[in-house]
């Protein structure tokens, strides 16, 4: 299984007719995660006339939530939303903060405001494809670190751990743990020990 998200979290600004809206983007977890990071926003902006939001919360896209926040009815949240089902992302949550202009831009402004401000916002985002990762432990002495080093140039390191011996976690995709095992031993001559740790899902 694997599936797309946005890496970490970005923020987008743009101002509508002397409205301005900021788009906040990040990836959750969970429900849980969803519902503390609208908190976080809404007390970034206490005086903010709207905080409207759309985020699908779960890996399979089943836990979908979204607010009007006190819009018209299906004029933000939904928009909003639809912009991350369309991009097909997944554990994903865009809140976007309107601060009211004076000028009033009807249903079909409001629509396009929260949308376009949603889309701006996924622009700005790093998205990434998610996919069952193992941690992966080479142990080697030292008299092989720089081979190691060189054997894990372009790999996606996470530790490195100096002891009796030189230890380096590496995160790889599970369906890839046996060649790259065996790449490991045929590089270091056999002089490494290997130990798979976690297994998670990670952006690759």
């Amino acid at each position: 299984m694997q599936y797309r998200s946005v890496v970490g979290e970005s923020v987008a600004e743009k101002t509508i007719e002397k409205s301005k809206f900021l788009a906040y983007v990040t990836h959750v977890g969970g429900e849980e995660e969803a519902k503390a990071y609208l908190s976080k926003v809404r007390s970034l902006h206490p005086m903010a006339t709207h905080v409207c939001y759309g985020y699908i919360a779960d890996k399979l896209g089943n836990l979908q939530r979204f607010s009007d926040d006190g819009e018209p009815q299906g004029t933000a949240g939904m928009p909003i939303l639809g912009v991350i089902k369309a991009q097909e992302l997944k554990e994903t949550l865009i809140a976007v903060v309107r601060y009211f202009g004076g000028i009033k831009l009807g249903a079909g402004g409001l629509t396009r405001a929260y949308a376009g401000c949603a889309a701006d916002g996924l622009v700005s985002s790093e998205i990434k494809s998610f996919e069952t990762g193992v941690e992966l432990t080479l142990s080697v002495d030292y008299a092989e670190v720089n081979a190691a080093l060189r054997l894990l140039e372009g790999e996606i390191v996470l530790a490195k751990e100096f002891s009796s011996e030189a230890n380096f976690t590496v995160m790889v995709k599970e369906g890839d743990v046996e060649s790259f095992s065996a790449r490991a031993r045929d590089f270091l001559n056999g002089r490494v020990k290997l130990s798979a740790g976690s297994s998670y899902f990670y952006p690759f």
